[in-house]
C-alpha cells in the first residue's frame, strides 16, 4: 500500500466536528446523501460506476449508524501490483460511565468469533483493535468467498460516555496484516481536540 502526502478534509475545519483523524492517500469520501437517500446507489454516484455492490455495502454500513464513510483504493504489494478495494467508515458508540482504560479492554475482549485482540496506548488514550470476519449478504453481488474481512479500532472519548469507531472492511480478506497496520497507524491520528492549526480570516496588507 503506498505512502504519499495527506490531504485535510473540509470536513476538519466544521464547526461542530468533534474527532479529528487522518486517512493515507487512496481513500475517497463517499457521496453520504445520495448513498442514503438513492435507491441506487451506483446509479446516482455517477462518478463511481461499476462500483455498485462497494456501493450498496456502504449505504448498509451508513444505514447501520456511520457517520463517514470513504473507499479505499490501494496498490496490492505482496502480489501482482493489483487493486485491493476497501471501506473506511466512522462511527459513534453510546456507553455508560467508565474509565476509558475499562471501555478498551472491554472492547479488546471482543465477540467470540474474533480473530484477532490487542489493546492500544494512542496518543489521545487507550484503545482496542479488533478483527472479525463477516458474511456478506448476497443480496448486496459483493464476490467475497473468504467473506468480509473487518478490523476495527475502538477509541473511547475522554467523557468516557462514547466511543469512535474507526473500521476498514474488505473482502482481501487474505491481507489482514496490511490493513491491520493500516487502521492502526490511522488510529494513533485520532484526536479529539483540533489538531489543526488556527486560519486567521485577515488579508495581509499589500505594500
Amino acid at each position: 500500500m503506498s505512502d504519499g502526502a495527506f490531504v485535510i478534509d473540509e470536513s476538519a475545519r466544521r464547526a461542530d466536528t468533534d474527532v479529528w483523524f487522518a486517512l493515507p492517500p487512496g481513500f475517497v469520501p463517499l457521496p453520504l446523501e445520495e448513498l442514503t437517500a438513492a435507491d441506487d446507489p451506483a446509479r446516482t454516484a455517477g462518478r463511481l460506476s461499476g462500483l455498485g455492490p462497494v456501493l450498496r455495502l456502504a449505504r448498509l454500513f451508513l444505514e447501520a449508524g456511520a457517520v463517514r464513510c470513504c473507499l479505499g483504493l490501494h496498490t496490492d504489494d505482496e502480489a501482482d501490483g493489483g487493486p485491493l478495494l476497501s471501506l473506511f467508515t466512522l462511527a459513534w458508540r453510546a456507553a455508560g460511565w467508565a474509565p476509558r482504560s475499562v471501555l478498551a479492554a472491554r472492547a479488546a475482549s471482543g465477540p467470540a468469533a474474533a480473530e484477532h485482540l490487542e489493546t492500544l496506548e494512542l496518543p489521545c488514550g487507550p484503545a482496542a483493535l479488533v478483527q472479525t470476519r463477516l458474511e456478506v449478504p448476497s443480496e448486496l453481488g459483493l464476490h467475497a468467498p473468504g467473506g468480509l474481512l473487518q478490523i476495527t479500532a475502538h477509541v473511547p472519548c475522554p467523557d468516557g460516555r462514547r466511543i469512535a469507531i474507526l473500521s476498514l472492511a474488505t473482502t482481501a480478506a487474505e491481507r489482514a496484516r496490511p490493513y491491520r497496520d493500516l487502521l492502526r497507524d490511522v488510529a494513533r491520528t485520532v484526536s479529539f481536540e483540533d489538531p489543526l492549526p488556527a486560519v486567521s480570516d485577515d488579508v495581509p496588507d499589500k505594500d
